[in-house]
C-alpha cells in the first residue's frame, strides 16, 4: 500500500535550515516517464519536487511493479541517502513533466556541521515514518480488496484533494487504474470492478480524467472494515 505524500525532512525542519540546505540547489527538468534514479544507484544526494509528480516504485523479481509513494510539489525524495550513503532502495520516475532541485550529501553534511540540531529533526522524521509504515502494514494485512482501494483513494485525497463543495473531494492528480493496482498490490481487474461498483453507487465519480470522492464517509467506512 502506498502513502502518496509521506512526511519528509522539509516538513520537520525550521525554515532557516530548509533554506540553508537548498541555497545552492541545482535544478533538473524531467519529462513524463523519465527516470530520476533507479534502485541500486549510488545514494549521493536528494531531490525536492518543485513542480509535477514523481512515483516511487519497486519491481519484484517477476517484474511486477509496486508504487510506494506518489509525491507532489514540496516533497523530498532520496533524503535518507544523505545520511547513510547507501544505494537507492527504490526507483523514482516522473509521472508527468516535472522539475526537481538537487542537493548533494556533501552539502547536507556541511549544513549539519554548522547546525547539528538538524539530526534531532531527522530522528523525529524517522519516528513518524515508522508509525506511518506500521499503518500501511496493518492496512495491507487486514483490509479487504475494497478496503485497500479505499485506503489508497483516501491517501490520494489527503495529499492532492480539493474540496469542490457538498463534501466532494476531487483528487487533483490523474491516477490510472494501473496506478491504483500498483499502489494496493491487487490486480487491475479487481480495481476496475471495485471502482465501477462505487461509481454506480455514486460514491466515486470521474471528472475529466480525475477521480472525485462523492461520498468520502462511505469510502472511509470501507477502509475501516
Amino acid at each position: 500500500m502506498a502513502r502518496p505524500a509521506p512526511e519528509n525532512l522539509l516538513s520537520v525542519l525550521p525554515k532557516e535550515l530548509s533554506a540553508a540546505l537548498f541555497a545552492a540547489a541545482r535544478r533538473q527538468h524531467l519529462k513524463a516517464d523519465q527516470t530520476l534514479f533507479t534502485a541500486g544507484d549510488p545514494g549521493d544526494g536528494c531531490y525536492r519536487v518543485e513542480t509535477g509528480v514523481l512515483k516511487v516504485t519497486v519491481v519484484s523479481g517477476a517484474g511486477r511493479e509496486r508504487i510506494l509513494a506518489i509525491l507532489g510539489p514540496g516533497a523530498l525524495v532520496g533524503e535518507l541517502a544523505m545520511i547513510d550513503a547507501q544505494p537507492r532502495s527504490a526507483s523514482v520516475v516522473a509521472a508527468r513533466d516535472s522539475e526537481v532541485s538537487y542537493i548533494s550529501r556533501r552539502t547536507f553534511e556541511a549544513v549539519a556541521e554548522a547546525h547539528p540540531e538538524v539530526y534531532r529533526h531527522i530522528v523525529s522524521l524517522l519516528v513518524r515514518r515508522l508509525r506511518d509504515t506500521n499503518s500501511v502494514v496493518t492496512a495491507m494485512t487486514f483490509l479487504s480488496l475494497k478496503g485497500r482501494v479505499a485506503y489508497a483513494l483516501l491517501s490520494l485525497a489527503d495529499a492532492f484533494g480539493q474540496d469542490v463543495g457538498s463534501g466532494r473531494i476531487l483528487v487533483r492528480q490523474k491516477i490510472t487504474q494501473t496506478d491504483l493496482a500498483a499502489m494496493t498490490g491487487i490486480a487491475r481487474e479487481n480495481v476496475s470492478r471495485i471502482l465501477n461498483d462505487w461509481i454506480r453507487d455514486k460514491r466515486v465519480s470521474r471528472l475529466s480524467g480525475y477521480y472525485c470522492l462523492e461520498d468520502r464517509a462511505a469510502i472511509k467506512h470501507e477502509a475501516e472494515m
